[in-house]
């Protein structure tokens, strides 16, 4: 695999980078971000978070405004932030320009339908192909947890539950639990995975959490205020499943926090020093 450099930029005693490689799983060139933290750059494999970003999201939302780097570089943990979605000229977009659905909404499944099912793999890319890529290029373990937002707190939620044994913890800010009753997750799967609700329930996470058989620690935060609360998140019906399956997840709703950045650099240090627990950094 031959990765490239974009950019570089000191945080914190680490270094912060933009790597651009040409994806087999996606059939397109992709982007991602990784903060490797001081103890990686001195050469001493450190332990990784994946981020998922949310809806129109890029690899950058994150790396940018959630304030993530100091308490990584204290903690000794990499974080690798993908984007949202495969672009370019020839991956298929909504052809009504629709935020919801298509470059930047990639909804970390993989795609059945044509013409999405040749690019939308983003499910494979962020449990298979990106860890290979980073722990082959970088200084790290293969030790992993994962995390996200809205749109990626439902990757990271789904991702986990279905892959217990590659990751040690998982947490989410605002996540879309149940996509399979919502319409942003409903006008996905209805695209993304044929009409056939049955196959959306494998990326459901509520789904996935009633009949889980390994249980990976969970952490999620919700604020109140937040405007896609009652019609697309519904954090109290993961709530409900995970008390019915005494599942180890713990559901913080935070008052008067909205679902932007701000609400996440509130509470992102409480996150990484959840994951730290887990991860042995």
């Amino acid at each position: 695999m031959t990765i490239e450099i974009a950019s570089t930029a000191k945080s914190f005693g680490g270094w912060h980078k933009q790597v651009q490689h040409e994806s087999k799983t996606l059939q397109c060139t992709m982007r991602f971000a990784v903060y490797m933290p001081p103890k990686a750059v001195s050469g001493e494999p450190v332990p990784v978070l994946y981020w998922l970003s949310g809806l129109t999201c890029t690899d950058e939302n994150f790396m940018q405004k959630a304030g993530a780097h100091r308490m990584a570089a204290e903690l000794g943990i990499a974080i690798v932030a993908p984007d949202t979605s495969p672009r370019g000229d020839d991956v298929p977009d909504d052809p009504d320009g629709a935020y919801d659905f298509g470059h930047g909404a990639g909804f970390y499944v993989n795609a059945t339908q044509s013409p999405w099912s040749r690019h939308y793999r983003m499910y494979d890319y962020v449990v298979h192909e990106l860890p290979e890529i980073v722990e082959a290029e970088f200084p790290v373990t293969s030790t992993r947890a994962i995390s996200g937002h809205s749109m990626g707190g439902h990757g990271a939620l789904m991702i986990a539950l279905r892959n217990p044994d590659r990751f040690t913890s998982v947490s989410a800010f605002a996540p879309i639990v149940n996509p399979i009753d919502v319409p942003w997750g409903q006008k996905a799967f209805s695209n993304y995975l044929g009409d056939d609700a049955e196959a959306w329930k494998a990326y459901d996470s509520c789904v996935l959490m009633a009949k889980a058989e390994q249980f990976v620690p969970a952490l999620v935060d919700q604020g109140d205020a937040d405007g896609f609360l009652n019609e697309q998140l519904q954090p109290e019906t993961l709530r409900a499943v995970a008390e019915e399956r005494s599942y180890p997840l713990e559901l913080r709703m935070q008052e008067g926090y909205d679902h932007s950045y701000y609400f996440i650099s509130s509470f992102i240090e409480d996150h990484l020093r959840f994951h730290s627990r887990y991860l042995g950094a």
